[in-house]
């Protein structure tokens, strides 16, 4: 057994669905302004690694490119790919709500 103590480890940050959407929503409406470079852009700007980035776009169906068969601005991907990024906030939104609901009628039940 060693007598030396380990250094802490320092891992790698969580981040809630709200963080990924607020990337993933700049990336696309940055790719749709000026063709490309959202995610380069992103990272520099929410101090985020592209990797990470990259794969949030995975998982939301977004390709991170804007092909020049699509048409760039105003694509189906692109508009698709906002519709599932709002949806997912306006869940977590009424997720809140309701918990905040919940704790208003108890405290108010307590009086």
């Amino acid at each position: 057994m060693s007598t030396s103590k380990k250094k802490d480890i320092v891992r790698g940050k969580r981040y809630t669905s709200e963080e990924k959407s607020k990337v993933v929503t700049y990336v696309q409406d940055y790719n749709v302004s000026n063709g490309r470079g959202g995610q380069s852009s992103a990272a520099a700007k929410f101090g985020i690694s592209q990797l990470t980035i990259s794969n949030w776009l995975k998982n939301a169906g977004v390709s991170g490119k804007i092909s020049k068969a699509s048409g760039g601005k105003g694509s189906m991907q692109n508009k698709l790919a906002t519709m599932l990024t709002l949806g997912q906030e306006i869940a977590q939104l009424e997720r809140d709500l309701n918990s905040k609901r919940t704790k208003f009628e108890a405290l108010k039940a307590s009086l």
